[in-house]
Protein backbone atom coordinates (compact mmCIF):
# COMPACT_ATOMS: atom_id res chain seq x y z
CA UNK A 1 0.00 0.00 0.00
CA UNK A 2 2.92 2.54 0.83
CA UNK A 3 4.38 1.50 -2.73
CA UNK A 4 1.36 2.17 -4.36
CA UNK A 5 1.01 5.78 -2.86
CA UNK A 6 4.91 6.48 -3.48
CA UNK A 7 4.24 5.83 -7.22
CA UNK A 8 0.80 7.74 -7.09
CA UNK A 9 2.04 10.68 -4.98
CA UNK A 10 5.93 10.75 -5.17
CA UNK A 11 6.90 9.78 -8.69
CA UNK A 12 8.88 12.06 -10.87
CA UNK A 13 7.54 14.44 -13.45
CA UNK A 14 9.87 13.12 -16.17
CA UNK A 15 8.29 9.56 -15.48
CA UNK A 16 4.63 10.85 -15.79
CA UNK A 17 5.39 12.56 -19.09
CA UNK A 18 7.24 9.27 -20.21
CA UNK A 19 4.01 7.18 -18.78
CA UNK A 20 1.44 9.49 -21.21
CA UNK A 21 3.77 10.04 -24.24
CA UNK A 22 3.69 5.74 -24.23
CA UNK A 23 0.07 5.26 -23.56
CA UNK A 24 -0.14 7.85 -26.55
CA UNK A 25 1.95 5.86 -28.65
CA UNK A 26 0.39 2.77 -28.06
CA UNK A 27 -2.79 4.42 -28.94
CA UNK A 28 -2.06 5.48 -31.97
CA UNK A 29 -0.44 1.98 -33.14
CA UNK A 30 -3.47 -0.19 -32.12
CA UNK A 31 -5.31 2.71 -34.05
CA UNK A 32 -3.46 1.43 -36.69
CA UNK A 33 -3.61 -2.06 -36.78
CA UNK A 34 -6.97 -1.92 -36.15
CA UNK A 35 -7.44 0.49 -39.25
CA UNK A 36 -5.79 -1.85 -41.28
CA UNK A 37 -7.29 -4.89 -40.41
CA UNK A 38 -10.58 -2.83 -40.65
CA UNK A 39 -9.88 -1.77 -44.09
CA UNK A 40 -8.33 -4.65 -45.54
CA UNK A 41 -11.86 -6.68 -44.41
CA UNK A 42 -13.24 -3.77 -46.31
CA UNK A 43 -11.86 -4.03 -49.23
CA UNK A 44 -12.32 -7.93 -49.26
CA UNK A 45 -15.84 -7.21 -49.18
CA UNK A 46 -16.28 -5.00 -51.23
CA UNK A 47 -14.24 -7.12 -54.07
CA UNK A 48 -16.40 -10.10 -53.27
CA UNK A 49 -19.50 -7.53 -53.61
CA UNK A 50 -18.50 -6.66 -57.55
CA UNK A 51 -17.21 -10.39 -58.66
CA UNK A 52 -20.56 -11.81 -57.18
CA UNK A 53 -22.25 -8.96 -58.74
CA UNK A 54 -20.74 -9.69 -62.01
CA UNK A 55 -21.12 -13.19 -62.11
CA UNK A 56 -24.42 -12.95 -60.98
CA UNK A 57 -25.32 -10.91 -64.09
CA UNK A 58 -23.25 -13.80 -66.31
CA UNK A 59 -25.66 -16.64 -64.19
CA UNK A 60 -28.94 -14.42 -64.83
CA UNK A 61 -28.28 -13.73 -68.83
CA UNK A 62 -29.03 -15.68 -71.70
CA UNK A 63 -25.21 -16.05 -72.48
CA UNK A 64 -23.77 -19.82 -72.38
CA UNK A 65 -19.62 -18.22 -71.69
CA UNK A 66 -18.81 -15.34 -70.17
CA UNK A 67 -18.07 -12.32 -72.56
CA UNK A 68 -13.94 -10.88 -72.27
CA UNK A 69 -15.49 -7.96 -70.78
CA UNK A 70 -16.72 -9.83 -67.37
CA UNK A 71 -13.58 -11.98 -67.21
CA UNK A 72 -11.25 -9.43 -67.34
CA UNK A 73 -13.35 -6.75 -65.34
CA UNK A 74 -13.38 -9.70 -62.43
CA UNK A 75 -9.59 -10.36 -62.90
CA UNK A 76 -9.55 -6.25 -62.43
CA UNK A 77 -11.01 -6.36 -59.64
CA UNK A 78 -8.96 -9.09 -57.65
CA UNK A 79 -6.20 -7.79 -58.70
CA UNK A 80 -7.03 -3.64 -57.70
CA UNK A 81 -7.96 -5.51 -54.18
CA UNK A 82 -4.56 -6.81 -53.63
CA UNK A 83 -2.90 -3.78 -54.81
CA UNK A 84 -5.38 -1.69 -52.21
CA UNK A 85 -4.50 -3.99 -49.25
CA UNK A 86 -0.52 -3.99 -49.69
CA UNK A 87 -1.09 -0.02 -49.69
CA UNK A 88 -2.61 -0.13 -46.60
CA UNK A 89 -0.27 -2.12 -44.90
CA UNK A 90 2.39 -0.03 -46.08
CA UNK A 91 0.96 3.26 -45.04
CA UNK A 92 0.08 1.66 -41.17
CA UNK A 93 3.84 0.16 -41.10
CA UNK A 94 4.64 4.21 -42.12
CA UNK A 95 2.09 5.57 -39.12
CA UNK A 96 3.51 3.04 -36.63
CA UNK A 97 7.13 3.94 -37.54
CA UNK A 98 6.21 7.51 -36.91
CA UNK A 99 3.93 7.29 -33.74
CA UNK A 100 7.11 5.65 -31.85
CA UNK A 101 9.28 8.85 -32.57
CA UNK A 102 11.46 7.16 -35.12
CA UNK A 103 12.77 9.73 -37.95
CA UNK A 104 11.70 8.31 -41.45
CA UNK A 105 14.86 10.01 -42.82
CA UNK A 106 16.99 8.07 -40.44
CA UNK A 107 15.69 5.02 -42.82
CA UNK A 108 17.10 6.25 -46.40
CA UNK A 109 20.48 4.86 -46.06
CA UNK A 110 19.22 1.29 -45.06
CA UNK A 111 16.80 2.02 -47.59
CA UNK A 112 19.40 2.04 -50.40
CA UNK A 113 21.28 -0.76 -48.84
CA UNK A 114 18.32 -2.55 -49.00
CA UNK A 115 16.55 -1.62 -52.11
CA UNK A 116 19.80 -2.85 -53.23
CA UNK A 117 19.88 -6.48 -51.70
CA UNK A 118 16.32 -7.05 -53.28
CA UNK A 119 17.16 -5.69 -56.47
CA UNK A 120 19.70 -8.78 -56.53
CA UNK A 121 17.96 -11.10 -53.82
CA UNK A 122 13.69 -10.41 -54.99
CA UNK A 123 14.48 -10.40 -58.64
CA UNK A 124 12.15 -12.87 -59.53
CA UNK A 125 9.82 -10.92 -57.37
CA UNK A 126 9.85 -8.08 -59.60
CA UNK A 127 9.61 -10.19 -62.41
CA UNK A 128 6.52 -11.58 -61.22
CA UNK A 129 5.09 -8.63 -60.84
CA UNK A 130 5.77 -6.50 -64.25
CA UNK A 131 4.58 -10.06 -65.72
CA UNK A 132 1.35 -9.93 -63.59
CA UNK A 133 1.01 -6.52 -65.02
CA UNK A 134 1.37 -6.98 -68.30
CA UNK A 135 -0.84 -10.35 -68.77
CA UNK A 136 -3.70 -7.81 -66.94
CA UNK A 137 -3.38 -5.20 -69.24
CA UNK A 138 -2.88 -7.09 -72.64
CA UNK A 139 -6.16 -9.09 -71.08
CA UNK A 140 -4.07 -12.54 -72.67
CA UNK A 141 -6.53 -14.52 -70.33
CA UNK A 142 -8.84 -13.67 -67.51
CA UNK A 143 -11.02 -15.31 -64.46
CA UNK A 144 -12.78 -18.43 -66.26
CA UNK A 145 -10.53 -18.92 -69.25
CA UNK A 146 -9.78 -22.61 -69.94
CA UNK A 147 -5.63 -21.75 -70.71
CA UNK A 148 -2.11 -23.91 -70.50
CA UNK A 149 0.55 -22.17 -69.61
CA UNK A 150 3.76 -23.24 -70.39
CA UNK A 151 6.51 -22.37 -67.72
CA UNK A 152 10.31 -22.25 -67.61
CA UNK A 153 12.63 -24.99 -66.30
CA UNK A 154 11.30 -28.06 -67.88
CA UNK A 155 8.25 -28.73 -66.21
CA UNK A 156 5.05 -30.35 -67.71
CA UNK A 157 2.54 -26.98 -68.62
CA UNK A 158 -0.35 -26.22 -66.37
CA UNK A 159 -3.83 -26.67 -67.90
CA UNK A 160 -7.26 -26.11 -66.27
CA UNK A 161 -9.45 -22.84 -65.26
CA UNK A 162 -8.20 -19.89 -63.85
CA UNK A 163 -9.32 -19.14 -60.92
CA UNK A 164 -7.59 -16.20 -59.48
CA UNK A 165 -5.26 -13.58 -61.26
CA UNK A 166 -2.81 -11.35 -58.95
CA UNK A 167 0.43 -9.40 -60.14
CA UNK A 168 2.26 -11.99 -58.68
CA UNK A 169 0.54 -15.57 -59.38
CA UNK A 170 -2.35 -17.36 -61.60
CA UNK A 171 -4.33 -20.19 -59.52
CA UNK A 172 -5.75 -22.37 -62.03
CA UNK A 173 -8.02 -25.73 -61.27
CA UNK A 174 -7.00 -28.47 -63.05
CA UNK A 175 -9.56 -31.15 -64.49
CA UNK A 176 -8.58 -33.56 -61.49
CA UNK A 177 -9.61 -30.46 -58.97
CA UNK A 178 -6.06 -29.51 -57.91
CA UNK A 179 -5.53 -26.05 -57.76
CA UNK A 180 -2.21 -24.96 -59.17
CA UNK A 181 -0.63 -21.86 -58.34
CA UNK A 182 1.80 -20.21 -61.29
CA UNK A 183 4.17 -17.75 -60.73
CA UNK A 184 3.84 -14.82 -63.58
CA UNK A 185 7.35 -14.55 -64.16
CA UNK A 186 7.85 -17.97 -64.70
CA UNK A 187 5.12 -18.11 -67.88
CA UNK A 188 6.59 -18.32 -71.17
CA UNK A 189 3.65 -19.45 -73.30
CA UNK A 190 0.19 -18.88 -72.68
CA UNK A 191 -2.32 -20.53 -74.48
CA UNK A 192 -5.59 -19.73 -73.82
CA UNK A 193 -8.24 -21.90 -75.18
CA UNK A 194 -11.34 -19.80 -74.63
CA UNK A 195 -11.18 -16.52 -75.29
CA UNK A 196 -12.96 -14.92 -78.50
CA UNK A 197 -13.92 -18.41 -80.14
CA UNK A 198 -12.38 -22.03 -80.43
CA UNK A 199 -12.28 -24.51 -83.00
CA UNK A 200 -13.01 -28.31 -82.23
CA UNK A 201 -11.06 -30.55 -84.40
CA UNK A 202 -11.52 -34.42 -84.98
CA UNK A 203 -8.56 -36.34 -86.72
CA UNK A 204 -10.07 -39.68 -88.55
CA UNK A 205 -7.82 -42.34 -89.50
CA UNK A 206 -8.97 -44.58 -92.63
CA UNK A 207 -7.39 -47.16 -94.59
CA UNK A 208 -5.68 -45.85 -97.63
CA UNK A 209 -7.97 -47.74 -99.86
CA UNK A 210 -11.49 -45.98 -98.00
CA UNK A 211 -13.80 -44.53 -100.24
CA UNK A 212 -13.45 -40.57 -99.80
CA UNK A 213 -16.16 -39.37 -101.64
CA UNK A 214 -18.49 -41.33 -99.50
CA UNK A 215 -16.60 -40.43 -96.39
CA UNK A 216 -17.25 -36.49 -97.84
CA UNK A 217 -20.28 -36.86 -97.89
CA UNK A 218 -21.12 -38.53 -94.67
CA UNK A 219 -19.51 -35.78 -92.76
CA UNK A 220 -20.80 -33.04 -94.16
CA UNK A 221 -24.58 -35.01 -93.61
CA UNK A 222 -22.79 -35.38 -89.70
CA UNK A 223 -21.93 -31.52 -89.90
CA UNK A 224 -25.80 -30.66 -90.96
CA UNK A 225 -27.04 -32.70 -88.60
CA UNK A 226 -25.01 -31.43 -85.39
CA UNK A 227 -25.76 -27.87 -86.94
CA UNK A 228 -29.48 -28.39 -86.83
CA UNK A 229 -29.38 -30.48 -83.59
CA UNK A 230 -31.02 -28.01 -80.88
CA UNK A 231 -28.72 -29.14 -78.45
CA UNK A 232 -25.59 -28.12 -80.21
CA UNK A 233 -26.79 -25.28 -82.33
CA UNK A 234 -26.25 -22.95 -79.64
CA UNK A 235 -22.35 -23.98 -79.36
CA UNK A 236 -21.28 -23.51 -82.73
CA UNK A 237 -20.79 -20.49 -84.83
CA UNK A 238 -20.89 -21.76 -88.11
CA UNK A 239 -21.79 -25.74 -89.28
CA UNK A 240 -19.03 -28.22 -89.05
CA UNK A 241 -17.08 -28.99 -91.86
CA UNK A 242 -14.49 -31.56 -93.77
CA UNK A 243 -11.49 -30.01 -94.05
CA UNK A 244 -10.61 -33.19 -96.75
CA UNK A 245 -7.61 -35.48 -96.29
CA UNK A 246 -4.63 -33.58 -94.15
CA UNK A 247 -2.21 -36.39 -93.74
CA UNK A 248 -1.42 -39.81 -95.74
CA UNK A 249 0.59 -41.89 -94.64
CA UNK A 250 1.69 -46.24 -95.74
CA UNK A 251 -1.30 -47.74 -94.53
CA UNK A 252 -3.37 -44.75 -93.74
CA UNK A 253 -4.76 -41.54 -93.83
CA UNK A 254 -6.38 -38.67 -91.70
CA UNK A 255 -9.71 -36.57 -92.63
CA UNK A 256 -10.08 -33.37 -90.77
CA UNK A 257 -13.60 -32.40 -89.16
CA UNK A 258 -13.37 -28.67 -87.73
CA UNK A 259 -16.20 -26.64 -86.43
CA UNK A 260 -16.05 -23.21 -84.80
CA UNK A 261 -17.52 -22.97 -81.22
CA UNK A 262 -18.27 -20.81 -78.13
CA UNK A 263 -15.35 -20.24 -75.91
CA UNK A 264 -14.87 -23.25 -73.89
CA UNK A 265 -17.33 -25.07 -75.61
CA UNK A 266 -14.73 -26.87 -78.20
CA UNK A 267 -14.60 -30.29 -75.71
CA UNK A 268 -18.24 -31.11 -75.85
CA UNK A 269 -18.68 -30.44 -79.32
CA UNK A 270 -15.66 -32.94 -80.42
CA UNK A 271 -17.43 -35.35 -77.96
CA UNK A 272 -20.42 -35.60 -79.90
CA UNK A 273 -18.80 -34.80 -82.98
CA UNK A 274 -16.98 -37.86 -82.62
CA UNK A 275 -19.97 -39.53 -81.60
CA UNK A 276 -22.36 -38.77 -84.04
CA UNK A 277 -18.81 -39.96 -86.65
CA UNK A 278 -18.41 -43.21 -85.69
CA UNK A 279 -22.48 -44.05 -85.53
CA UNK A 280 -22.36 -42.93 -89.07
CA UNK A 281 -19.39 -44.72 -90.38
CA UNK A 282 -20.39 -47.75 -88.34
CA UNK A 283 -23.94 -47.76 -90.27
CA UNK A 284 -22.27 -47.49 -94.00
CA UNK A 285 -19.75 -50.15 -93.21
CA UNK A 286 -16.55 -47.85 -93.16
CA UNK A 287 -13.85 -48.85 -91.00
CA UNK A 288 -11.13 -46.99 -89.21
CA UNK A 289 -7.61 -47.58 -89.84
CA UNK A 290 -6.63 -50.92 -88.26
CA UNK A 291 -4.77 -49.99 -84.84
CA UNK A 292 -5.52 -46.34 -84.83
CA UNK A 293 -7.96 -43.96 -82.91
CA UNK A 294 -9.96 -40.81 -83.41
CA UNK A 295 -7.96 -38.14 -82.09
CA UNK A 296 -10.03 -34.90 -80.83
CA UNK A 297 -8.22 -31.47 -80.37
CA UNK A 298 -9.12 -28.05 -79.22
CA UNK A 299 -7.64 -25.26 -80.75
CA UNK A 300 -7.59 -21.69 -80.52
CA UNK A 301 -8.45 -18.78 -83.10
CA UNK A 302 -4.43 -18.74 -83.36
CA UNK A 303 -4.93 -22.26 -84.84
CA UNK A 304 -2.76 -23.39 -81.82
CA UNK A 305 -3.69 -25.72 -79.32
CA UNK A 306 -4.23 -29.48 -77.63
CA UNK A 307 -4.98 -32.37 -79.18
CA UNK A 308 -6.85 -35.18 -77.33
CA UNK A 309 -6.58 -38.87 -77.77
CA UNK A 310 -10.00 -41.29 -77.04
CA UNK A 311 -10.57 -44.36 -76.78
CA UNK A 312 -10.20 -46.47 -80.19
CA UNK A 313 -13.73 -46.91 -81.54
CA UNK A 314 -15.33 -49.62 -84.55
CA UNK A 315 -18.20 -49.65 -86.11
CA UNK A 316 -19.67 -52.74 -84.18
CA UNK A 317 -19.01 -51.28 -80.70
CA UNK A 318 -20.69 -48.22 -82.30
CA UNK A 319 -23.83 -50.74 -83.86
CA UNK A 320 -23.90 -51.93 -80.33
CA UNK A 321 -24.05 -48.63 -78.52
CA UNK A 322 -26.68 -47.34 -80.79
Amino acid sequence: MHDVLFLAVGSPPGSDRLIRALSLQGLQIVLNVLGALILTRFIQWATGRITTRIDRSFKESDELVRSETAKHRHSLAQVISWVAIVIVYIVAAFNIIKALGVPITGFVAPATVLGAALGFGAQRVVQDLLAGFFIITEKQYGFGDVVELAVTGGIPPAEGTVEDVTLRVTKIRSSDGEVITVPNGQIVKAINLSKDWARSVVDIPLPVGADMGRVNELLTKVGQQTFADPRMRPLLLDEPSSMGVTDVELDNLTVRMVARTLPGKQFEVSRDLRARIVRSFGRAGIALASGERIETGAMTPSGVGETRTEPESTPDSSRRSS
